[in-house]
């Protein structure tokens, strides 16, 4: 079989790995044997059989670190859908494949795996160890994939400085320009459950301050405002590299976005650029699931409040109970985490130079941009994990 990405990327898409489920093994089997088949060093790690993930090695020389290449191959479900084309069919319809996880993420895995056949058949070794890991689960934040993993078998990523992951070197159009964002930092999850307390009685008799009330009060600020501003490094980079690409008016617009004191401002005044770039600059809290309540005719005198929290690099749990207390004014907001995971506090940028060569090679007037995804990891992501819309950054600097 070939070993062009195309082929590689249709047949992938032909197992269904909708999640839940999952089901990969044998999806995951498939890729196995082709690694085998080039000689590469193949492990399976499974937490269950039906769905395992595959570490395959290609020793280098010696002469660099090893570099991880990692994608999934579980994808979300089609149900309740209306598709133009089967989705597991990988239909090649006027040079475009058609299915289920053709973007998020077999394209992706067909061609690292493509990438690492190629370098297999080579006659010189690379200067250091490649590694090609795919993973299950990813969908459903990891527990049998990246979480399991590397808790029980990091040592096999010894040594790893840097990894190409799910998004990046996709050109979007910014401003005129011909920008290629290339993520190298992303958001945590911070999953809360916050619980409100108020006086209960009977429905009948007019109730004030209550819990209700509470909760209204903290949906409503929510729904107003913004957390508070932080300007970190990623996202820094970013804008300056835009605003020195920019003909005119980038510097100003990169004062305003870059001042603490005038990011809000300069958000708004860009409209929809603005709504793409907030998050880049705020800790975010939605409000997604709520319980409480028995009877019509009792009120409650607790609820419970689902929330989504992202965080960015450097910021904590911790922090984001502060802001959330200090937006809803009421210091003795319960809150309690229900999925964190403290993430990286810097970015290492020392592969944006070669990987900007590269794009710049393929296209001389490619802008490379480093990139925060806004959209958070997969719980126990390895290095340079995954990310989600590719088009997410495509009206930010739109000229105006």
């Amino acid at each position: 079989m070939t070993t062009a990405p195309p082929e590689l990327l249709r047949r992938l898409i032909r197992f269904d790995t909708t999640n839940p489920p999952g089901n990969e093994a044998e999806c995951i089997g498939w890729i196995k044997g082709l690694c085998d088949g080039a000689g590469l060093l193949t492990r399976v790690l499974a937490k269950d059989p039906a769905r395992p993930n595959l570490v395959a090695r290609l020793p280098g020389r010696g002469a660099a670190p090893p570099l991880l290449l990692q994608g999934h191959v579980d994808v979300v479900s089609t149900d309740g859908q209306s598709w133009r084309h089967d989705p597991f069919g990988a239909e090649l319809i006027d040079g475009e494949i058609w299915g289920r996880g053709a973007l998020d993420m077999k394209g992706g895995v067909a061609m690292m795996l493509g990438a690492i056949l190629r370098l297999a058949e080579s006659t010189e070794p690379p200067p250091g160890d490649v590694l090609l890991c795919v993973l299950a689960d990813e969908e459903n934040l990891g527990p049998y994939g990246a979480r399991f993993v590397v808790e029980e078998h990091h040592e096999l990523f010894a040594g790893v400085r840097h990894a190409l992951g799910e998004f990046g070197g996709a050109r979007t159009e910014l401003a005129g320009l011909s920008a290629y964002p290339i993520q190298v930092g992303e958001k945590q999850v911070c999953w809360m459950r916050a619980r409100i307390r108020g006086p209960g009685g009977h429905g009948s008799v007019p109730m004030h301050g209550g819990a209700m009330a509470k909760l209204a009060r903290l949906l409503g600020a929510l729904d107003t405002r913004r957390l508070p501003v932080h300007v970190t490094e990623i996202p820094q980079a970013m804008i300056e590299a835009v605003a020195a690409a920019l003909p005119a008016g980038g510097p100003e617009l990169a004062d305003g976005l870059l001042d603490p004191e005038r990011t809000d401002a300069t958000l708004d005044m860009i409209d929809e650029a603005g709504q793409v770039l907030d998050p880049m600059f705020h800790n975010t809290v939605n409000a997604t699931v709520v319980r409480g309540g028995a009877k019509v005719n009792v009120i409650p005198s607790e609820l419970q409040l689902e929330l989504d929290g992202r965080l960015l690099p450097g910021q904590t749990a911790e922090d984001l109970f502060r802001e959330l207390r200090e937006l809803a004014g009421d210091d003795d907001l319960e809150l309690e985490t229900t999925s964190y995971e403290l993430g990286s506090d810097r970015a290492d940028l020392s592969l944006m130079p070669l990987l900007s060569d590269v794009l710049i090679a393929a296209d001389p007037d490619a802008v490379p941009l480093p990139m925060l995804m806004p959209v958070s990891p997969t719980v126990g992501s390895l290095p340079g994990s995954e990310s989600k819309p590719t088009a997410f950054y495509r009206c930010a600097f739109r000229r105006r």
